[in-house]
């Protein structure tokens, strides 16, 4: 079953005091099953945005000990900076990472909220997700006022908190609790102090839009449309929220924004629009920057959206598309950008997971060799199919940049994509094949004193034996799946490469026939001969598919190499 993770992104309104930040880290950190994955303070905003993550009970417990911490320590009544605000915690969403729907994340920070309200004295607002009245569940619309606006706000009936009491907390504030998708904070960088300049990009480009004025644009009387309120001309970028600023450490403006649905509005398409909005402006833009942390996918779109823009070909690894995100769009100009502590997959990657795969070939070969069963010839075979689809990507980069060959850039890159996912998926594989087998030894390694024990440790091993003949399997139909790619590359690719692409072939053959050995001598200990004659069954069918394709190809490149 899929673990069951929140992300948890309290903002804190202090950003310079780095002992007071350090000990509300630590009352986080006090809450049993969080993992703490990123403090990102700010001098200029004031404002620190901490990142952690666990299971649903740990994450609320941990952000409840940071909200009450922060009430401790943080004096509103003192508290001045860039960022709007309301609250020493002043904005504390839920995000679902894996295992869980978004309803029942909201039902987590209500609860949250609840105890907020009761126990701390501060009150507590729901928004997005968790909030159920729309009207007031925009995190701007609750917050408009600030800190200091809301001494009167409060006591107005519409905005009588959703928890504790309608009197506004002198020192702690206010605080809005809630359940959202994924959240990207980026500041795009300008070569100007102007925060007109900034404010007006970000008009320009969030979903807001700019009032609409009579006469000059920018200083002329609001227009009102027929209910009394403000006309609107709409930006150009649905999802986005921004606004211009300027950041005295930095000396210089900036766009901060809010992109709340990276899936449909792209990272890079709002760095793209908010260069054009700057050039008509005389202004350019010199960088960006992340706060807080971004998930891996607008990084890998940005990657292949700027390679696109090159003429480039977009099969290149993970590595090289995030490291062309960061270049394009400037991302380490204020500092270096670590994507081990950027990337929220990154951050929860288990390196045990890789452990064979993170090795040199060298050290991979010595552990094959050594008297450890694992890694096995699951592992190996999983390994020389990596290596053949990483031959057939090759051959497929090298076609897309073959001089001369400009015009069929767009024909190869594809295929190049693809033998990326395919290479990624086996390598995967190489260690998924080993903690199969270390499945099986540790049920055998199970207690059977009693009839209880025996029962269960049985249960164990046969499903333990699924498990170790399911990876195998999954290994051979990656590799049938590449074989069109290695086809294409044979028929179409670079000639200067069809040796590569031949020796990519036989190392699709030895993985077919090293996980097809394996899926055999997996199968036969199995109790449900059903579920082991199907599996094999289908087993057969790729292998046989296979092997009169490989040897095609294996034959075609040895015709055309003899001339």
């Amino acid at each position: 079953m899929q673990k069951r993770l929140i992300e948890c992104v309290p903002n804190f309104s202090e950003g310079r005091d780095l002992n007071i930040i350090k000990q509300i880290t630590d009352a986080i950190e006090s809450a049993e099953g969080v993992r703490l994955l990123d403090v990102d303070p700010g001098k200029a905003t004031n404002r620190t945005v901490v990142t952690f993550v666990g299971e649903p009970e740990a994450v609320i417990e941990g952000a409840f000990r940071g909200i009450q911490k922060a009430a401790e320590l943080i004096d509103m009544r003192k508290h001045s900076g860039e960022h709007p605000r309301m609250g020493a915690t002043d904005v504390c969403p839920l995000i679902p990472v894996s295992g869980i729907s978004m309803e029942e994340t909201a039902a987590y920070a209500v609860k949250l909220a609840k105890r907020v309200g009761e126990a701390l004295q501060i009150p507590a607002y729901l928004y997005e997700y968790a909030q159920p009245d729309k009207k007031r569940s925009n995190l701007s619309i609750i917050r408009a006022g600030e800190y200091e606006g809301f001494f009167d706000k409060i006591k107005q009936p519409e905005w009588k908190p959703d928890f504790g009491s309608a009197e506004f907390n002198a020192t702690a504030g206010a605080t809005v609790i809630g359940a959202r998708d994924f959240l990207i904070a980026y500041n795009v960088n300008l070569n100007t102090k102007s925060t007109r300049i900034a404010n007006r990009i970000a008009f320009d480009v969030r979903e807001a839009g700019r009032v609409v004025r009579q006469g000059n644009p920018y200083t002329g009387k609001v227009e009102l449309d027929e209910n009394g309120e403000p006309k609107r001309v709409p930006g150009k970028l649905k999802h986005v929220k921004a606004i211009g600023w300027y950041i005295e450490e930095y000396q210089m403006a900036q766009i901060s924004i809010n992109l709340t649905n990276y899936r449909e509005t792209p990272l890079h398409t709002v760095f793209e629009e908010c260069r054009l909005s700057g050039e008509a402006r005389g202004a350019r833009i010199t960088g960006s920057e992340l706060v807080g942390l971004i998930p891996l996918e607008p990084m890998l779109q940005a990657g292949r959206y700027f390679l696109q823009k090159q003429g480039l070909s977009c099969g290149v690894s993970e590595k090289d598309l995030i490291w062309t995100a960061v270049k394009s769009m400037g991302l380490d100009e204020l500092g270096p950008f670590d994507p081990e502590k950027k990337i929220i997959e990154y951050l929860l990657k288990d390196a045990a997971e890789e452990k064979l795969i993170s090795m040199s070939v060298k050290d991979f070969a010595n552990e094959t060799a050594s008297d450890s069963p694992a890694p096995g010839g699951g592992s190996v075979a999983a390994a020389v199919g990596a290596f053949g689809v990483a031959l057939g990507t090759m051959v497929a980069n090298l076609s897309a940049s073959k001089r001369g060959w400009e015009e069929r850039t767009a024909e190869f890159s594809p295929w190049a994509e693809k033998g990326q996912q395919l290479k990624d998926k086996m390598l995967a594989l190489v260690d998924e094949d080993t903690r199969a087998f270390n499945t099986i030894m540790a049920a055998f390694g199970l207690p059977k004193d009693t009839t209880e024990q025996k029962e269960a440790r049985k249960a164990a091993i046969q499903a333990a034996s699924k498990y170790a003949t399911e990876v195998p399997f999954r290994t051979l139909q990656t590799a049938v799946e590449a074989i069109p790619l290695m086809g294409e590359m044979v028929a179409k690719g670079n000639p200067n490469s069809l040796s590569d692409a031949g020796v990519g072939a036989a190392c699709l053959m030895t993985a077919m026939q090293g996980a097809w050995m394996n899926v055999l001598i997996n199968a036969q200990g199995l109790d449900d001969k059903e579920w082991a004659k199907d599996i094999t069954t289908k087993a057969e069918t790729l292998i046989e598919e296979g092997r009169v394709a490989c040897n095609a190809l294996i034959s075609e490149v040895e015709t055309r190499l003899r001339g």
